[in-house]
């Protein structure tokens, strides 16, 4: 009988967790490997499920596509580690008559920069025609994270074979996948893509799983099915454990039935003892037809109230917009920190941005200066934010800090890997690139945690991208802009720019860009610090004639100075006629450059604001 016929009337039982036992076996290498070099081993865990009760046992392919593999140089060898994990299955499974599986793990996880849609299809692809090849009673799309990403497998796969297709979406959160959409919906449109049973799998122990079910009604077509964890990990001695007695999941698999599940086995954590108690435990019991669906309580997101000012995208679009670049102190005293804001507040800036521990080198929180720019001295602050000092627990919590005392404007940032800084030993920890930070900042905007979560609130982020125009090709760095503009970036903001040809080339480069753009200007000090930013800062290149003018001051600093800041003035002059937004760096806190900066942008646009200081009305978009 086949297996979408035996669902029809029971309930049948799937094995654990492959790599669990693997791990436990002190292998931790490539698992899908040993498929060729020790078939014996994954043979004797399969039967060692079968011997426990499980009336299907899927094969050791869950990371067997070319992407994954590549980690090991194994991408070459997809086909052969597939086509070989399915042989093993059904050897094991044929003189104990029970179904095989081919297991088709997912590849994203929060990072969609993992891999493109395209890449993800072509993968699995291949990996999938390996599976059928070999004649498996289905297909199991097990772990995704990632519902666009399960989407387009299932939509690649299911012309591919009638055979059935069991997919598992997996949540950071019970209830709720990690893009917003609650499980209900997202189990509905599996079932609407063609798949015979959907369900839930990994993360989430036998508690949650149970809770996330009972708002899942029972699909008109497909089947439900349920994969939980043993339980939540632990670390004991640098090894992950899951402390769960057997007994515990098998009486969670009778909840799991009660819920509507008619599929259950097990994921991480989960032992042959884990399936042998979840056989006892459902021995006799029939699947239901007929649930009550426990009722979401519905999800009030309140919207915040914006902030007083326009954000800086808006505001830039109407006309001119000088924000100033001022880092903060490597050391503790802020003193001279603080009097180089205020007296920058006392030209026409509209904001000064913090670079977060740029170049790798710690400084002060740039959170905290903020803070104190704003409530004490009423100053506008863009904070930095990058992806190499906080893994994902670490960025949620400082955005929602960020929210939480009213500082809205942002920049996005991957940042400098460690090893240029102060701390070359330090770890870089890039959980995510500074597209997917810009993505994640967004869904805040719209009440949802990186997990999916509700916040009960919107933040009201107006978030910058970086953009360096300083490379060979600009049309490769344009391309990325647009990529950033896609994942919601309102705005952009350049690393340095040294000749007037480079910003009339990023002009002509992104005119048809909808984005405002702000041209970084920052004023050369001297010959040596002139060769250092061109030689040894990566993303910054100065031309021969800069390199030629800064060294004719070589041993003059005063000299070099007014060089710098000529320089500097005839590079706003070509920018101011072209972009409404100006990004001035300030060198070494040498606040006084900026102001004479700010200064001459004033006289530049001759208009005089509220305050009685030249400020910027300029015309050009």
């Amino acid at each position: 009988m086949r297996l979408l016929d035996r669902l029809q009337n029971e309930l049948l039982l799937a094995d654990g967790a492959m790599g669990t036992l693997l791990y436990s076996y002190g292998i931790d290498f490539c698992y899908e490997e040993l498929n060729m070099s020790r078939p014996d081993i994954i043979e004797r865990i399969h039967l060692e499920y079968m011997k426990a009760g499980a009336d299907i046992i899927q094969t050791n392919t869950y990371s067997a596509n070319a992407i994954k593999l590549a980690r090991y140089g194994l991408e070459d060898r997809a086909r052969e580690l597939n086509r070989s994990a399915v042989q093993i299955a059904k050897k094991a499974a044929a003189s104990h008559r029970r179904f095989v599986l081919g297991t088709i793990g997912g590849i994203r996880g929060i990072r969609k920069s993992t891999a493109s849609v395209p890449e993800i299809e072509t993968a699995i692809r291949e990996q999938a025609e390996a599976i059928l090849s070999e004649q498996p009673d289905g297909l199991l799309l097990e772990t995704y994270y990632d519902f666009e990403e399960l989407s387009a497998v299932l939509q690649l796969i299911r012309p591919l074979t009638e055979l059935p297709i069991i997919t598992q979406v997996s949540m950071h959160e019970p209830g709720v996948l990690q893009n917003g959409t609650p499980l209900p919906d997202a189990l509905q449109q599996l079932e609407s893509l063609g798949a015979d049973v959907v369900g839930v799998n990994c993360r989430l122990g036998p508690h949650h799983m149970i809770q996330s079910l009972e708002e899942v009604p029972l699909p008109e077509k497909a089947f439900l099915s349920a994969y939980p964890n043993a339980s939540l990990l632990d670390v004991e001695d640098g090894r992950i454990v899951y402390e769960s007695e057997a007994d515990y999941f098998g009486q969670s698999a009778v909840q799991l039935r009660n819920q509507g599940a008619r599929l259950i086995g097990g994921c991480c954590g989960t032992t042959p003892k884990h399936i042998e108690a979840a056989k006892k435990a459902l021995f006799g019991l029939k699947p239901i037809i007929e649930k009550a669906v426990k009722k979401s309580k519905p999800i009030v997101i309140q919207e915040t109230s914006r902030p007083a000012s326009p954000p800086l995208h808006e505001q830039v679009e109407k006309g001119r917009t000088v924000i100033v670049e001022l880092d903060t102190p490597k050391h503790l005293d802020t003193a001279a920190y603080l009097k180089g804001a205020q007296m920058l507040q006392k030209t026409s800036i509209d904001a000064i941005t913090l670079a977060d521990n740029s170049l790798a080198s710690p400084r002060i929180s740039n959170v905290a200066m903020a803070s104190l720019l704003k409530m004490n001295h009423q100053i506008r602050p863009l904070v930095h934010i990058t992806c190499r000092d906080r893994n994902l627990i670490g960025l949620q919590s400082h955005i929602m800090g960020l929210h939480a005392l009213g500082l809205h404007d942002v920049l996005a940032i991957t940042g400098d890997p460690t090893k240029v800084g102060d701390f070359p030993g330090a770890t870089s920890v890039y959980d995510v690139s500074s597209l997917e930070l810009i993505q994640l900042i967004k869904q805040l905007n719209e009440g949802l945690s990186f997990s999916g979560k509700p916040l009960n609130q919107k933040a009201s982020f107006s978030v910058a991208a970086a953009f360096n125009p300083n490379v060979r090709v600009i049309e490769r760095a344009v391309k990325r802009l647009e990529k950033k503009i896609e994942c919601g970036a309102d705005y952009f903001i350049t690393q340095p720019v040294f000749t007037k040809e480079k910003i009339i080339e990023v002009y002509e480069a992104t005119k048809h860009i909808p984005a405002p753009i702000f041209i970084g200007i920052m004023p050369l000090t001297s010959f040596r610090n002139a060769e250092f930013l061109h030689h040894e800062v990566p993303g910054i290149k100065l031309s021969d004639e800069t390199l030629s003018r800064m060294k004719a001051c070589e041993y003059d600093k005063q000299a070099a100075a007014r060089e710098g800041i000529q320089i500097a003035k005839e590079l706003i002059e070509t920018a101011a006629q072209l972009f409404n937004g100006i990004y001035l760096i300030t060198p070494f806190l040498r606040y006084e450059m900026s102001i004479e900066l700010v200064r001459y942008i004033e006289e530049l646009d001759g208009k005089t604001n509220e305050r009685g200081i030249a400020h910027v009305q300029s015309t050009t978009n």
